[in-house]
């Protein structure tokens, strides 16, 4: 309970408004999480999730699953413990490769793994991939079009910081799919929106999906900004990418 006083001193009408929420449905931003409990239905029923929101992350239709969420923003942490599940456990941590190993590996054996950070996400993918997740979920950067890059890993990255448009951060769907790919894993499935990705091992009965084919601009960014990626990516292309295919 207190972390519940905590929210009503700071902010009550604030804590109110998410623990509506919370209780009463909260879901992603798109369809993250359908897509979610269609694929997870005979996994684990564990997952870890890096980046999220008490009311918005990829997992929340997982209502049967024990789940460790993991965020750097001690804010959200204290409002997750205040309205979320006790089978839901809440952790406040800037994830870096010297960490992430031991909070990937939380469950003896995991259902789902969600990685969804505007940074680093494709080097935490590659570090915890190895831990043989029934699914993945992880965020791609349809701003980086078809281009098999990501942005060269930074203990501290900050997409505010590294460019002021906020669109450098990541990796495509295509350097994804090619880590994936390399791991015995393939594409499945896409949200709607074009924000993430989701895949499953190779032997797994869901129907494999070409990346080139299955790109989504992202819907709610080109919204926003009023561009579209091909616009983006002239903004950001004279950054600094490592190219993940082989040559």
């Amino acid at each position: 309970m207190s972390q519940i006083h905590d929210w009503l001193r700071a902010s009550p009408a604030r804590y109110y408004y998410h623990l509506a929420k919370a209780r009463f449905g909260g879901r992603p931003q798109s369809d993250e999480s359908r897509i979610l409990e269609r694929l997870a239905v005979n996994c684990p029923k564990t997952f870890v999730e890096f980046g999220f929101h008490p009311t918005e992350y990829n997992c929340i239709g997982l209502t049967d699953f024990n789940g460790l969420l993991v965020d750097g923003d001690s804010t959200t942490v204290r409002l997750a413990k205040a309205v979320l599940p006790k089978r839901l456990e809440a952790k406040q941590s800037f994830i870096t490769l010297d960490n992430i190993g031991s909070l990937g590996t939380h469950f003896p054996k995991l259902g789902v793994l969600s990685i969804d950070v505007d940074g680093n996400d494709y080097w935490f993918l590659q570090a915890l991939i190895g831990s043989r997740p029934a699914i993945i979920s992880v965020e791609y950067n349809a701003t980086f079009g078809l281009n098999p890059v990501t942005v060269p890993y930074d203990p501290s990255f900050d997409r505010g910081v590294k460019h002021a448009s906020g669109w450098y951060h990541g990796g495509s769907i295509t350097a994804m799919a090619h880590l994936c790919r390399q791991h015995g894993y393939k594409l499945v499935a896409v949200s709607e929106a074009g924000g993430n990705l989701f895949f499953a091992p190779d032997d797994a009965d869901f129907t494999a999906l070409d990346p080139v084919q299955a790109y989504r601009e992202n819907a709610l960014r080109n919204r926003w900004s009023g561009t579209t990626a091909a616009v983006q990516w002239e903004r950001v292309k004279h950054l600094e990418f490592v190219d993940v295919t082989p040559t």
